[in-house]
């Protein structure tokens, strides 16, 4: 639940709402998603406002598009998705969030003239006032529904349920609550305990987590900025289960000073960064995503490492030398279920039919860079998935295939559970996302 805040008055409540409306829209219609939120759009002091409509309203999106569709006499057009989603914005702030009624209402409805569209403020304010006054019963009708009241769409509730009888609803109470703020140490300048003392200091409580070595949790998110060190590269953002691939390729590379190491599919760099701080490797980060890739560049500038980066499709030979990978990550392009509660858009823009395609692609680059590693050498696949498609199932069927695959995934680790050849991790409420991993060892058939 977030911080209460003042009412919001002039200009700028309204312009804040507008501006999320204008963010939300493109989500609604399928024809974008939040990654491209431009947060300097609004004043600064609106930033965080702006972020949690947008989030906090795709987090919630079931549940507020059922509800919309009960207070409005007749849907929007398709023309008018800006005004659905400023309906679905002030629905969110009734319920869920602490802007005081009158504030929500009536900045919302007065947001739709900043979209030149006048005659919706009528309309919102009706359904809007009318939430205020029958809450209780419209939420109790739209509940009726499980999908709705469980905040996730049909197929995805079905297919968590199916996947994974024991632990669905853990899962999915921790996709409707946004993920902790957790940190990599670079120990290249400290040892997070040393690290964890200078974030105390500066007013900033966190826990040490207990599977990746490098990983703090902060109590509450924060700036980047207000972090010692991050411009110095002591520091950056990354969730726990992401820090475990170089766990995982610890024991293959930690041995080879020098050893030859591709990231395939690494955007945003994440992973490529927390590689190179630890080991001493020639890397070489591949990303089909030139715009993508430019992120990378820019977190390794700023972490003072080097790799050989180039605009790649790791489904494709062309760019590759002819020498073998002593190790290969592959971070495969994935539905993203694991990480809902960061990405919530993907409840509206995800599909069950995206998975068959997904399967494909990463079938597709297993068997394409399995050639390019060395007799003996290691590859680690990963997925933010918990779809067994694209996880165990996809594994086991490599396995199947791949005579010289010998599976090297660790059973005796305290994160996780063993699903098929790999090790499948659960989004956590304060805890990490939803990964998956599995290592692979190439051998002689």
């Amino acid at each position: 639940m977030s911080q209460k805040r003042p009412p919001q008055s002039g200009g700028s409540g309204q312009e804040v709402r507008a501006a999320a409306a204008r963010a939300l829209a493109p989500v609604l219609s399928d024809q974008g998603s939040l990654a491209g939120l431009d947060e300097h759009s609004v004043v600064a002091r609106d930033r965080g406002l702006l972020k949690e409509l947008c989030f906090g309203t795709c987090r919630r999106l079931p549940r507020l598009e059922a509800l919309a569709g009960v207070l409005l006499k007749q849907p929007f057009k398709k023309r008018d998705s800006d005004v659905q989603a400023l309906l679905l914005v002030g629905i969110y702030q009734l319920l869920y969030m602490r802007i005081p009624a009158h504030a929500a209402v009536g900045e919302t409805a007065g947001a739709a003239r900043l979209l030149n569209k006048e005659w919706a403020t009528r309309v919102l304010n009706g359904c809007l006032r009318r939430l205020q006054r029958e809450s209780e019963a419209l939420q109790a009708q739209v509940d009726k529904d499980e999908s709705v009241a469980l905040e996730h769409p049909p197929w995805l509730l079905n297919a968590l349920r199916q996947a994974w009888p024991e632990q669905w609803r853990a899962i999915i109470e921790a996709n409707n609550h946004p993920g902790p703020m957790t940190l990599r140490v670079n120990q290249r300048y400290n040892d997070r305990e040393a690290y964890l003392s200078l974030l105390t200091e500066q007013g900033l409580d966190g826990h040490l987590c207990p599977h990746a070595p490098d990983a703090i949790t902060l109590e509450t998110p924060c700036d980047v900025t207000v972090l010692p060190g991050f411009e110095e590269g002591h520091v950056s953002v990354q969730d726990e289960a992401a820090q475990l691939s170089a766990v995982l390729l610890g024991p293959v590379l930690a041995p080879r000073p020098g050893a030859h190491v591709l990231d395939a599919c690494c955007a945003p760099g994440g992973k490529t960064a927390h590689l190179l701080e630890q080991f001493d490797i020639n890397l070489t980060a591949i990303d089909s995503d030139n715009q993508r890739l430019a992120r990378v560049e820019d977190t390794l500038s700023r972490l003072g490492v080097e790799a050989v980066l180039e605009h790649a499709d790791a489904t494709e030979r062309d760019w590759w030398s002819g020498t073998p990978f002593d190790a290969i990550l592959l971070d495969a392009p994935c539905s993203g279920t694991g990480v809902i509660r960061r990405h919530p858009d993907i409840k509206k823009l995800r599909r069950k039919d995206d998975i068959r395609p997904l399967a494909k692609l990463q079938r597709q680059l297993l068997d394409n860079l399995w050639p390019m590693l060395r007799e003996g050498g290691t590859l680690l696949y990963a997925t933010c998935s918990v779809l067994p498609e694209e996880n165990g199932e996809q594994i086991e069927a490599f396995l199947a295939r791949t005579p010289d695959a010998h599976i090297t995934t660790p059973n005796d680790v305290a994160w996780g559970i063993n699903n098929g050849a790999g090790r499948q991790l659960f989004p956590a409420q304060n805890s990490h996302d939803g990964f998956f991993y599995a290592r692979l060892e190439k051998r002689s058939a």
